[in-house]
């Protein structure tokens, strides 16, 4: 019997959790599948997606650099994807390939449920305005927030991201802007780092005055790359958390795409805590 296949396709791709936690999902669900990592060359994405569907793949999660080169590949969209122009999810149907977005709302499950933190009426701080920051910003909109700003180190991209989704926060009653990363403003409730800064190993990139006393703050990364970002957040007062939650909603939703199931995601992220914990532990 043909078992299923799955990939996350990205660049880098050795550091992905996705093989496990899919694993997991299956075992949990009794779904038979195989997930791997494909490493993609920087100039072609395109060409290492359609070899992986040409040799049977049913599905694949697209991560940096290529969620706008996803997007655009797909000739049929989610209504989130289309308005991020960003898919991190691709399903491959006779009918057309088929991408989604499910990043924002993973994010949003792991605010609200996980981290027990409102969104309604809040004031967020997105960090940047790729395609990790295009993916959860509709979501986050779509559950209210007072004010939306979108802190970039290029403005005209922040500000292009804005403009994409002006008359979705317009609908939601938020208000929501572009900024430099040296004047967001200030005293924000909750802080999203969805930039490169954590992958790069660089430091924080906006001011200390971001925080709010208590504020929530979330790098979209995970082990040691998202350390310098929660260091920074614990020692000015903040909740620091980083994005092994929002990975795993994302990945439940994802698997709801392709299986037709939504798996638990607790006893996963359970075990993804203890293998990071023995893995610092390790040095």
């Amino acid at each position: 019997m043909l078992i299923d296949r799955y990939a996350v396709l990205g660049n880098p791709v050795a550091h992905s959790r996705s093989p496990f936690i899919h694993a997991s999902f299956a075992q949990a669900t009794g779904q038979r599948l195989v997930y791997e990592r494909v490493l993609s060359p920087m100039d072609a994405f395109e060409a290492t997606l359609r070899r992986f569907a040409a040799e049977g793949g049913r599905g694949c999660n697209v991560t940096v650099p290529f969620k706008f080169d996803a997007a655009a590949i797909c000739p049929r969209l989610s209504d989130r994807a289309r308005l991020a122009g960003a898919a991190n999810v691709i399903r491959f149907d006779a009918e057309g390939w088929y991408g989604d977005n499910t990043d924002g709302v993973g994010l949003r499950i792991d605010i609200e449920a996980n981290a027990g933190q409102p969104i309604a009426g809040r004031r967020v701080l997105l960090i940047g305005a790729g395609g990790a920051a295009a993916g959860v910003l509709g979501p986050l909109l779509e559950h209210a927030p007072g004010e939306v700003v979108v802190a970039n180190r290029s403005i005209d991209k922040a500000l292009v991201l804005c403009e994409r989704h002006a008359s979705w926060a317009r609908q939601h009653g938020s208000a929501l802007r572009a900024s430099s990363l040296a004047e967001p403003g200030q005293s924000f409730d909750i802080v999203l780092n969805a930039s490169a800064s954590s992958l790069a190993g660089s430091g924080v990139p906006v001011p200390d005055s971001v925080l709010r006393t208590d504020a929530l703050a979330v790098d979209l990364m995970y082990g040691p790359a998202a350390a310098g970002f929660l260091h920074w957040a614990r020692v000015r007062g903040a909740r620091a958390q980083d994005g092994l939650g929002m990975l795993l909603e994302q990945a439940a939703e994802a698997f709801l795409l392709w299986r037709g199931m939504r798996p638990s995601t607790a006893p996963v992220l359970a075990a993804l805590r203890a293998q990071l914990a023995a893995e610092a532990a390790a040095g």
